[in-house]
């Protein structure tokens, strides 16, 4: 039998978990999770990991499937290629994803944090392992900071940062091919560091920032770097789905102890009272009933797992990542004592304190009508793109000229951006008009995707075919045989 008794104190959050009394910074050594969570976590890092390394060395008819240069202000989304023209895209795409993480943050609060955020990702899924693997589990990680500079600890330490470098590196390779793309990043690897300095700094630079972030400043890019955990306050409300304790069923908490026994009663002699005999003078108080608490005992397995330090159950708070390290551990002490799991689950404060289920409110409706809106409108941007960017206008500044042949001739300037994935042979033409088109310099326009090309050209006309002073013409772009787009423009002339 056992019975439970009541907590000594109130343990409700009065300081920042990461800070110690004397303000120095409290190191956080979170338990190794396990569970259902942690191994769905796991797999979704797996697949994570595999499109975040393996994306830059996907190609498309020659070119990077997926590349940012902003550099060189080249970009290459799924094998589509977007230029400076294309700023609208890139604002409308960010507008999109800000309203969806809105909208995602009113209904499940930061499951992003927990589940696709890189930092987390790379942090819990990838450093933490290794630490786990060389230095052990928390109380052995504690127990080997405390410990003197043994040949044993500085084996550790060498061959945990030597881990630590290793991954930063790789990371930082891939996030450069992100940036300049896979050819190039395999040149500035086997090349003589000569021939590319600044890629070389490139590389060194991103690696000892990472090594830094996951080293030494782990949870504190999310604690102080990060704004979203601060921005999530304004955004939750009483409907939203976190990872929640639920308190009504919890409390008041109390640690699992073994039952105390009512005492037997006895007459002054010492022998044993009935509670039949004659004239029996024992008064026969009843046993005082057990106290009684919530399910939660007290026993801190959620807050040895928190990679942030926290105790979830003093409620959501700024630090908390949702990662469900805490579902795991006390879903774990549950099934020990033989309580029902989900203590602390995915739920909101509604459903807790009132027992209502979700509900649809006019909040979120108009978050989902302008993110639908958002949706369709980018989607309809990405289905309409076009493989060719061009503009033909006139020279600022430039009249027409009127030629001894009897022709009028006007000087545009040209701007061509290849958004395709193969090198085009593009030439201008000028149906339905009488007239020619005169490119000055090379006539031949050869441009190597995601290239843009500049220059000038003549549109020659004869003065009896144009009878206005300013007419509209119509300029088709081709490919080869391949019409590509239709240019208006103007011409100039002068009228009799």
């Amino acid at each position: 039998m056992s019975a439970i008794i009541e907590p000594d104190k109130d343990n409700f959050r009065d300081r920042i978990t990461t800070v110690e009394d004397d303000g120095s910074r409290k190191w956080i050594f979170a338990k190794k999770p396990h569970g259902f969570f942690y191994n769905l976590r796991s797999a979704s890092s797996i697949f994570y990991l595999i499109i975040f390394f393996g994306l830059p060395w996907i190609q498309y008819k020659g070119q990077p499937f997926f590349m940012l240069n902003v550099v060189q202000r080249k970009f290459i989304i799924f094998g589509l290629h977007f230029g400076v023209q294309d700023l609208i895209v890139f604002g409308l795409a960010m507008l999109t994803f800000v309203v969806f993480v809105v909208l995602f943050t009113v209904v499940f609060g930061r499951l992003f944090c927990g589940w696709a955020c890189p930092q987390t990702i790379f942090m819990e899924m990838v450093f933490r392992k290794i630490e786990y693997w060389i230095d052990g589990d928390a109380q052995q990680q504690r127990n080997l900071k405390k410990s003197d500079w043994t040949q044993q600890k500085i084996i550790k330490r060498v061959v945990k940062y030597l881990a630590f470098i290793i991954v930063s590196f790789a990371i930082s390779n891939t996030f450069l091919a992100y940036i300049i793309g896979l050819p190039e990043l395999k040149k500035i690897i086997t090349e003589p560091v000569s021939m590319h300095i600044l890629g070389f700094m490139a590389l060194i630079i991103f690696t000892g920032a990472f090594f830094a972030v996951y080293a030494f400043a782990r949870e504190q890019i999310c604690l102080v770097a990060c704004p979203y955990g601060r921005l999530q306050g304004v955004m939750l409300d009483k409907n939203s789905i976190v990872v929640a304790y639920d308190y009504v069923r919890g409390e008041p908490r109390g640690k699992m102890q073994k039952a105390h026994h009512h005492a037997e009663p006895k007459h002054d002699d010492g022998s044993k009272c009935t509670g039949k005999c004659e004239g029996c003078k024992v008064i026969h108080e009843p046993a005082p009933e057990p106290p009684k608490f919530g399910d939660c005992i007290d026993c801190k397995a959620c807050v040895v797992v928190c990679p942030t330090g926290i105790d979830i159950r003093n409620g959501t708070q700024l630090e908390c990542i949702n990662c469900t390290a805490c579902i795991d551990a006390c879903d774990d002490i549950m099934i020990k004592i033989d309580k029902p799991k989900g203590l602390i689950r995915y739920a909101s404060d509604n459903q807790i304190s009132k027992g209502e289920k979700f509900r649809f409110g006019k909040r979120l409706t108009a978050y989902s009508i302008v993110l639908l809106a958002l949706l369709v409108l980018l989607a309809f941007t990405f289905v309409s793109h076009s493989v060719v960017d061009a503009s033909v206008l006139r020279t600022p500044g430039q009249f027409y000229q009127e030629n001894p042949d009897g022709t009028i001739s006007n000087l545009y300037n040209f701007e061509v951006f290849n958004k395709e994935s193969t090198t085009m042979q593009l030439k201008f033409v000028l149906d339905d008009h009488e007239g020619s088109i005169k490119i000055i310099g090379n006539e031949n326009i050869s441009i190597p995707p995601g290239e843009e090309r500049r220059g000038q050209l003549f549109i020659i006309m004869p003065r009896a075919s144009v009878h206005e002073k300013k007419s509209q013409l119509e300029i088709k772009v081709y490919d080869g045989p391949k019409k590509l787009k239709t240019i208006n423009t103007t011409f100039m002339a002068p009228v009799d």
